[in-house]
Order: C-alpha cells, then sequence, then structure tokens
C-alpha cells in the first residue's frame, strides 16, 4: 500500500497538533518550518488557554464560552466551528495534561485558572506567564516521537514559495527554498497543509515575531486562494512601546490583579460608554478609567475596547509624561502572585531598564493578531453535503489552511486566550480530515507529470532570476517603513474613509516602486535582504486586502472602529469579506458570503 504523504507548512502550535494527529493517522508528514520548530512564533503566547471546566464553581461550561466567543467576535464568526471548538476543550485540556505540559496547580492539585478578557469566567489554563512555549514544547516531544518512528520528515529553515497544482487544480506539492543557501527544491505530497500564523510584520511595529510577514498567505492568494475577514485586526492593548517592534505585556498581568492607569485631570471631561460626559478622575492622583467605565469587566474588558479606550485617554492629552502611553500596574500585587508573572516582568525589565515589581510600566496598544485569514471550508455536522466536503480545505482542492493563518472561529475580535485553544482545535481536526480526503482521491501525486512540478519550480527560478536583477534605486526595507507608517497610522485601531482610499492609494504607489528595487546582496549564501524583498510583493497584496475590506465596511464592528459608522449594522454587513485575486486588477476583488449562525 501506498504511503499517504502529507506537507505541513509551519511548526506551531497549528502546525505541530495537525502533524502529530496525522502521524497517528499514518500519514508520513514532511513538516517544513521557517525556523527551528521549538522558536516558531506560538512560543511567545504568555497568558493561556481558554478551557470551560467550571472548576472554580462559577456555573461556566463550554457553551457559556462558546457564546462569549461568538459574542466577543461581535457575531460575525461561524457558529458551527466555535461551539465544536468550545465542546472539545475539555478533552484538549486532558491530553495537553496527559502529554506532560506543566500547568500551574491549585493546593489540591487541580490545574489552576485565570481570568482572561472578555469574560468574568476563570477560564484560562496557564503554566506561568509562558503557557505557549510550555505548550509548543509538549507538543514537539510527541512530533520527535513520531519522528523516531519514520513517519515526520523535518524541513527547519526552509520557506513556502508556492503550492504545485495540477492540470486539474488540485494540490500535489510545493516548491521551497533553504534559507541557508537559496537553493529551490520540491516536494511532493496529495495535501499541502499551511500554518504559517500572521502577519504582524506588515505593520512592523507589532507584537508578533520578525518571521511573521503573511507572505505565504500572500502568495496563496496570488495562486487563487480566497482571503476572508482580512479587515479585522486585533490590537493589543499592553505592548512595550519600542522604536523598531513593540513587545507584548501579557493579559494575565491583568488577570492577576493588574491595574491600568494614568494620572487624573478633573478640569477635563470624557464620553463614557454610556453616553454621559465624566471628570477625568480627581487632578494629581490615579485614575483607573477601565474600572470606572467598565466597572463588570474592570481592566480585562475585551482587547478592541481596551486598545480604543487606551488611545482615547492619550489623545484627551492624559497619556504619561504627555506621550502617547498608559501605567499597567503590578508593583501592589503580592511576591507569590507577581511569581506567577515572573517571565513578562523579566521582559519589561530587560527591554526598559526598570523594575515593573516597584514601578508602574508604560505602555501602549500594538498590532497583535489578524482574525481574518484563508477563506476554510466548515460542514456543519447537520449539513447533507457534510461528508463530501472537508472542513479546513481552502477553495484549492487539497490545500488545507490551520491556525492564526485561517479565519474561521474569531470572527472580528479574538477572546484572549482563545487562540492556543483554536490553533490546536483546528490542527487536531485537520489531522482527521486530511486523510479522509486523501482516501477520496481517485490518483496520487506519483500519478502527476513531472512536468507540472518542475513548471512550478521554472517559475521561482524566474523569479528569483528577476527579483536579483533589478537595479532601480529603491530600498525595499525603506519601502517596508513606509507600509508600515501608513498601515499603523490609517488601518489599525480608528479608522476613517478618506485616509483608507489614501491608504490604498499609497499602497499601489509602493507596489510599483517595489518594482524598481535594488538589492544590497545578491549572493546565495544567508541573504536576508533577498529573503524579505522576495516576502515583501505578496505582503503588499494582503495589506490591500486589509484596506479595501476596511474601507468597504461602514460600520463599526469589533476591532474594526469607524467613527463615523458608531454602530454595528447587522442588516448591511453581518456577512464575512471575501477577497480574491485577479492580477488583470490593481487591487483585491471584494465580495461576501452569509455568516453561518
Amino acid at each position: 500500500m501506498a504511503k499517504k504523504e502529507v506537507i505541513v507548512v509551519g511548526g506551531g502550535l497549528a502546525g505541530l497538533s495537525a502533524t502529530m494527529k496525522l502521524a497517528e493517522q499514518e500519514c508520513h508528514v514532511k513538516l517544513v518550518s521557517l525556523t527551528k520548530v521549538r522558536r516558531s512564533h506560538s512560543v511567545c503566547a504568555q497568558g493561556g488557554i481558554n478551557v470551560a471546566v467550571n472548576l472554580k464553581g462559577e456555573d461556566d461550561s463550554p457553551l457559556v464560552h462558546a457564546y462569549d466567543t461568538i459574542k466577543g467576535g461581535d457575531f460575525l464568526g461561524n457558529q458551527p466551528p466555535i461551539l465544536e471548538m468550545c465542546l472539545a476543550g475539555p478533552a484538549i485540556l486532558r491530553m495537553l495534561d496527559r502529554i506532560g505540559c506543566p500547568f500551574n496547580r491549585t493546593l489540591e492539585g487541580n490545574i489552576d485558572f485565570r481570568r482572561f478578557g472578555g469574560t468574568l469566567y476563570h477560564r484560562t489554563a496557564f503554566c506561568g506567564a509562558s503557557t505557549g512555549q510550555q505548550l509548543l514544547y509538549s507538543l514537539d516531544e510527541q512530533v520527535r516521537r513520531y519522528e523516531a518512528q519514520g513517519l515526520i520528515e523535518k524541513f527547519e529553515n526552509h520557506e513556502f514559495l508556492r503550492l504545485v497544482l495540477d492540470e486539474e487544480g488540485v494540490a500535489r506539492g510545493i516548491v521551497m527554498q533553504d534559507l541557508y543557501n537559496l537553493e529551490l527544491q520540491i516536494l511532493k505530497a496529495d495535501a499541502v497543509v499551511i500554518a504559517t500564523g500572521g502577519l504582524g510584520v506588515i505593520y512592523k511595529k507589532s507584537t508578533m515575531s520578525t518571521f511573521c510577514t503573511g507572505a505565504a498567505n500572500g502568495r496563496l492568494f496570488m495562486q487563487g486562494m480566497k482571503y476572508a475577514n482580512g479587515e479585522f485586526i486585533q490590537i493589543h492593548p499592553t505592548a512595550i512601546p519600542g522604536s523598531d517592534k513593540m513587545r507584548l505585556i501579557s493579559e494575565s498581568l491583568r488577570g492577576e490583579g493588574g491595574r491600568v492607569w494614568v494620572y487624573g485631570d478633573s478640569s477635563k471631561q470624557i464620553a463614557f460608554p454610556d453616553g454621559t460626559m465624566r471628570p477625568c478622575g480627581k487632578t494629581g492622583e490615579p485614575w483607573y478609567f477601565l474600572e470606572e467605565m467598565y466597572p463588570a469587566f474592570g481592566n480585562l474588558v475585551p482587547r478592541d475596547i481596551g486598545a480604543r479606550e487606551v488611545l482615547r485617554v492619550c489623545e484627551a492629552g492624559l497619556g504619561v509624561q504627555g506621550q502617547m502611553q498608559v501605567y499597567l500596574d503590578v508593583s501592589h500585587l503580592p511576591a507569590d502572585v507577581q511569581k506567577k508573572i515572573d517571565s513578562v516582568l523579566e521582559i519589561y525589565r530587560k527591554f526598559m531598564g526598570e523594575d515593573p515589581r516597584k514601578k508602574p510600566m508604560k505602555i501602549f496598544p500594538a498590532v497583535h493578531y489578524s482574525m481574518g485569514g484563508a477563506w476554510v471550508d466548515w460542514p456543519a455536522v447537520d449539513d447533507p453535503d457534510r461528508w463530501t466536503r472537508f472542513r479546513h480545505m481552502t477553495n484549492l482542492p487539497g490545500c488545507f489552511n490551520v491556525g492564526e493563518s485561517d479565519y474561521l472561529y474569531h470572527g472580528a475580535n479574538r477572546l484572549g486566550a482563545n487562540s492556543l485553544l483554536s490553533c490546536i482545535y483546528g490542527g487536531l481536526v485537520t489531522g482527521v480530515e486530511v486523510p479522509r480526503y486523501l482516501s477520496s482521491l481517485s490518483k496520487t501525486y506519483s500519478n502527476v507529470a513531472d512536468s507540472v512540478f518542475q513548471a512550478g519550480l521554472r517559475i521561482e527560478e524566474n523569479r528569483r532570476q528577476e527579483l536579483m536583477g533589478r537595479s532601480g534605486s529603491e530600498n525595499v526595507h525603506r519601502l517596508h517603513d513606509e507600509l508600515s507608517e501608513w498601515m499603523v497610522k490609517y488601518v489599525t485601531v480608528k479608522r476613517d474613509n478618506p485616509d483608507l482610499k489614501r491608504t490604498l492609494e499609497k499602497l499601489k504607489e509602493l507596489r510599483e516602486r517595489y518594482r524598481n528595487i535594488n538589492l544590497s546582496d545578491k549572493g546565495n549564501r544567508l541573504n536576508q535582504t533577498y529573503v524579505f524583498a522576495n516576502q515583501f510583493g505578496p505582503m503588499l497584496e494582503i495589506a490591500l486586502i486589509i484596506t479595501k475590506g476596511a474601507l468597504l465596511r461602514n460600520e463599526f464592528r469589533g476591532s474594526h472602529f469607524k467613527p463615523e459608522f458608531p454602530e454595528r449594522d447587522d442588516q448591511h454587513w453581518l456577512k464575512t469579506t471575501i477577497a480574491t485575486y485577479d492580477p488583470k486588477q490593481d487591487e483585491p476583488i471584494i465580495t461576501y458570503e452569509p455568516v453561518d449562525t
């Protein structure tokens, strides 16, 4: 019997959980990762993973968790996958516990839970403040077990460049490059799983790792993959401001009792959520504005609300030392509580040179997560065609997409600590759906002519030759600075149509100037300039999707805020944005589909 060959691109939580499950199903998996698997961006997740098991006696349940997730996403999320994810949460937690993830424990030995943003329940299981790292290491151990059995083959420090599609448009492999020597290689398989994470480098000043460019999805988009809800970009309310990038300060600090404040000024007034105008605290005294504005949630309001309120307070002139920053204070917490969040406090001390155990931290919102991503299918349990469709498969047959790089679980805004659950759950689902897809195929990649694979390879060879041969006057890193400046300024917390139109034209201008770049390094060894220049074109295509989707959506929903359209408009905008690529057009084509409720 022929081996069932599958390629997984991405070594984070989604990629590893899919790889593990595929190996369990006796598939041979080729795991491709930009970096060492243990350095994937999932390792940066700090706060925890949401699972409703009601160990705190609060009458929590997976159904309440599902409702909170749907409501937190401002009702834009498809409800069947959200419900199934939340129902599967307790079993996933038991699996993670069983494979050795070192969760914090109560004195009785039970897994401990903390509160997180957008919920009133203690449902976030955690490993200090390095939960992503511990989850990633636990899954990596399982993957290594199957690797030792010969079921998994790793290609670390390799980059996905293109999907190989046969004459019928079915995925049969990929073209990738070795990041050490730029050597191009073909990998063959009958299914490809994309789990390449977020796109924060488009904004540059984000909390994401410097390899989270979104280029893989951009390349797939240019090959015909649909991209959904691109305009919904999450802004995390608490990050360390930096000249190069932003560094996350986890929501877990507020979950453990951290408080956000500025010095008050009673001579100024600000609009509260109920529409009344009230003084900005008492002059010269700490003003805990989130606690006053949202007494039920306090400092654990959903992230979109927290980011907007921090921005409003700073725009009112109340920022720390007159700058765009506020205080996040944990100095009042007991030493045993501070110990739980020690790894995050150490990050602040390292980059800011101040001890947050004694002095309040200075923070400001930053780009953190993309709710949008690849459009993927999800036939619900009771859909009549459930067993002829495949969950997490894109519109490109045989190409699946999972993790932050898909759009499925978070609607218009993600609840904190839901990302780890969605990545692992999506990966496990994909690991079951792919073998079912493989069994439906009438032929395998071995029946496809080698010329199909060589054609894909030639496209990338020609692309490299053309890019290396450009001799213009533009510098791709300066273009990136311009891109990030415009995207951060006009396509983050607060948006308006005139600026979005200008940004759309600016992106087209950058795309034209990109054709006129000149690379400072044209060698084949460790050429990071070429690697980034090759990513920049697809990054621009994703930026166009984000901006055009934001321009067209005239409402206020989740992370998408337009002051001139201050209300959610379900009558006209309760629908999913779908972007498609047409090389003859200078911007993406936008259509819509209904939300599955």
